[in-house]
Parts: structure tokens; sequence; C-alpha cells
């Protein structure tokens, strides 16, 4: 690092003494904007891999983990280069749906009903023609979750779906709201295929819910692995980081008039427990949750909903090999909320944590069309797990 410094500094030097040259004799000549251009390049591109392209920081509870992540799933310890033109938070987020590809999917979709009377959606990617696991009952089968106002229909979930594919994996996607639809879920899936290894994987609230649920019940479940991405991990300091002024205006207002527009379309199932004329005014996701998904769900204030929200107080007791990445420039979940002394404390957690990323954007490469560092992690971590996986219990 120290020889990396040195290099940069003398770099620096020779170029100022160029462009000083250049500036002094170019302005009479034809060459001063060229010059201007080539040390502006050559000056960013020092920025960019003395500050920007970085390795992940990974935090594990274990040293088995931390060796078999670095055995099998070895990109939580490369160097993570973020879209030259795009490594801001806020950019990385905003232009991840608008510039990566949506990978054609064909859906199966299955209702199944839940015990108060319910019914819940499933989209299936059975992958039939599946070469590496011709046999259906014994094809890995994975979950995916959602974010907030999000469907299968997310770029991220097609590329995983897509990605999945060429492992010859069995998915299922799932848009959910408590941790008990989550657990019906899961255990129907089970029940379908009992001898077929089941991991599952949430995106930012999905993420959120699949950690409350792993935390509540340990390390009984049908499911041998599980991954999250871009987590908040404590509602609260999500919240307000996503109420200062420019987040407010990019991301809260927006993700709240979704919000709205989703339970507006089945308003009459609403009125008689909500004021749905006040939860329309919301401003924010706050109000939102203040108004009505604390109301719909039995809680007495805000705070209670968004202390029992919160997957950080139950991570310690998550009892199967997770897998969280998280940007620590996300302003979505701030990074002085990322539970990183929790994590240390189980054996079965492992936080990987970039500087750059932004919330579900990980973009990577000139143009990020096709992959994403997040698409990298996922594939060989559920790989990992899936043939590798047995390993780690005989750390």
């Amino acid at each position: 690092m120290q020889r990396l410094a040195m290099d940069l500094r003398l770099l620096s030097q020779e170029l100022s003494l160029y462009l000083e040259h250049q500036v002094r004799v170019g302005f009479f000549g034809s060459g001063v904007g060229l010059s201007l251009i080539l040390g502006f390049s050559v000056a960013y591109a020092c920025y960019y891999l003395s500050s920007i392209a970085k390795k992940p920081q990974l935090v594990t509870g274990g040293e088995s983990f931390s060796r078999f992540l670095q055995d099998h799933c070895p990109v939580v310890t490369e160097t993570y280069y973020p879209t030259v033109w795009c490594w801001e938070s806020r950019g990385q987020t905003l232009l991840r749906p608008f510039i990566t590809s949506k990978p054609l999917v064909q859906y199966r979709n299955e209702l199944i009903k839940t015990a108060d009377g319910g019914q819940i959606s499933l989209d299936w990617f059975d992958n039939d023609n599946s070469t590496c696991y011709m046999d259906a009952s014994t094809r890995p089968t994975i979950l995916l979750l959602p974010g907030l106002t999000g469907t299968s229909k997310e770029s991220y979930i097609l590329h995983m779906i897509h990605l999945s594919e060429e492992l010859g994996y069995r998915y299922q996607t799932y848009c959910c709201a408590n941790t008990e639809d989550l657990e019906t879920v899961i255990h129907h899936v089970h029940s379908l295929y009992p001898s077929a290894p089941f991991l599952a994987a949430g995106v930012s609230m999905g993420g959120m819910l699949l950690l409350n649920y792993l935390g509540k019940i340990g390390p009984k479940t049908p499911l041998m692995a599980a991954a999250t991405f871009s987590v908040g991990w404590n509602t609260f300091a999500c919240s307000e980081s996503l109420e200062k002024p420019l987040n407010w205006l990019l991301f809260n207002y927006y993700l709240t008039t979704c919000l709205q527009s989703s339970v507006n379309k089945h308003r009459h199932m609403f009125v008689k427990q909500v004021d749905m004329d006040h939860v329309m005014k919301a401003k924010s996701i706050r109000e939102f949750d203040k108004r009505f998904t604390s109301v719909m769900f039995g809680y007495r204030t805000i705070d209670d909903y968004y202390t029992d929200a919160s997957p950080n107080r139950r991570l310690k007791s998550v009892g199967i090999p997770v897998l969280c990445l998280n940007s620590v420039d996300d302003v979505f979940s701030p990074s002085h909320a990322i539970p990183i002394e929790t994590a240390k404390q189980n054996p079965n957690v492992a936080l990987v944590l970039t500087s750059y990323g932004g919330h579900i954007g990980f973009l990577e490469g000139i143009w990020p069309r096709q992959s994403t560092y997040m698409d990298r992690v996922f594939k060989q971590f559920v790989q990992a797990m899936v043939e590798h996986g047995h390993e780690l219990s005989n750390m």
C-alpha cells in the first residue's frame, strides 16, 4: 500500500510538471485541450484505483465459515470495481433498474391458502430442462423474496433466476408481508420437494423478513442456507436516513406513493380498520407505516412496529449459514446501523460490506447491463452451499 501511495505521488508530480508546461505553451499551440483531458483521465484513474476500487470487508462469527467462503465463494474477497462513471450511492441505486437487462422468464403461478383464509401467490420457475438436476424431486430450490413494492418481475429477481438456470436449480418467488406467511410458504415448498436442497434469498425488505424469520425459528428450519442483499438492519436508522431532504425527494416520496397505490386498489378491504383517507395523505414511508402498516398488524405504536421489524436484534439467533451483502454507502441502510459486533458473535453469519454499491446497485464494468457484483455473490454462494455445504458441518 505504501508503494502504491509513493507511485501515485510521483505520478502526480510528473503530471503536474507536464500540465504546467503544456498550459504555458499550449494556449499558443494546439494541444492544450488534449493535454488537459489526458491529465484529468490519469488523475481520475489514480483516484479511482486508490480510493474507489476496494476489497469488501468480510465479517464472520467463525473461522470455519470464513475459510469456506474464501475457498468456494472467492468473489467476497476480490476487489469490487464499481462502474467507473457511476459509483456514487444514489447514482447506482437510481440507475440499476434502467440499465440492467431483464432476462425473459416464464413463470408458473400457484395460489396457496393461509390459515386466516387469505391467499399467497407464488411464481415458480421449474427449470425442467435442467441437465444438471434432471430429477425434479432433488433439484435444488431457492425461494426469492423481493424488496418493498417489488415483484417477481424485478430485474434483480430475473437475473437471479437466469443465473439459477445455468446452475440447474428451480426457483420460486414470493412477495410477502410477515414472517407467519413466509413460514407457511417455506413449509409448503419443502413438503413438495423434501429431498431437494432448499435455500432462500431476500432483497432489501425481503431480506429483512427472511432474517426475522430465521432469528425467530433458529436452526429449526427446512432451509439449509440463506443470503440477503441490501438489508435495512435498523428500521429507525433507515427511516431517518430516507427522510433527509435529498433522499426524501429521490426515494422516499416515490416509494410512499407506490405503497399507497398498492393498498388503494383494495381500499374496500381496509376501510373498517384504518382511515384510508389519512393513509393516502402520507408523505413518507414512516407516515404510511404509522397510519397503515402498524395498525393492520396490531402494533400499539409505530415504534413498537419498527423495533419488531429490525433484524439486527435477531441476528444472534440465526441457526443456519447466512451471507449478507451490504454497501456502506447505502442510504436505505446506514453503515452505522450494520450489526458488525453481533455478527462476530454468531458462527453462522457472514457480512460482506463493500465501500460502494448503493441500494441493490452493485454495478460494475463499463456498461453494467448483464451482471452485477451482487449477481456474482449470489451465484457463487448458492452454488457453494449446494455443492459443498456439507463441509461446514465437518469444520
